[in-house]
């Protein structure tokens, strides 16, 4: 079994497609008008190129709201939607930082890594983390 997709959902898919391109890094791969949404997944250059991000739209009426409610309980409670692993995450902190994005919690450092938490302008919470070695 392996993981080849996995989605986010955001409240804006051109606000997170910038974001998560021009300031996280990503690659954008598929970009698929869907009606009122689209299919839009992003790579990291970092990684293989057949594991993607989905930018799921939480306005999805099938699913009433429920979606929109779960992503603000974590984003409220603090809990991040998602992590990322990074290489050096004081560069990455850092280079963040400069672009102006907005750290929930500070980088953090524990028995297992270093962490930090930051805001994706969309409705979620997204962690970055580096393991020690």
């Amino acid at each position: 079994m392996k993981i080849k997709l996995t989605s986010i959902m955001v409240d804006d898919q051109d606000r997170a497609l910038k974001f998560y391109t021009e300031v996280l890094g990503f690659v954008k791969k598929h970009d698929i008008p869907m009606g009122e949404f689209k299919w839009l997944t992003v790579v990291s250059p970092e990684g293989p190129n057949d594991i993607e991000l989905l930018l799921e739209p939480n306005k999805n009426p099938a699913l009433r709201g429920a979606e929109k409610n779960f992503q603000k309980a974590l984003f409220d409670g603090g809990i991040p939607a998602t992590v990322f692993f990074v290489d050096n995450i004081q560069q990455e902190y850092d280079r963040l930082k400069k672009l102006g994005v907005v750290f929930n919690k500070e980088l953090v450092k524990a028995e297992w890594g270093t962490t930090a938490v930051l805001d994706d302008t969309c409705g979620n919470l997204i962690q970055i983390h580096q393991p020690n070695n």
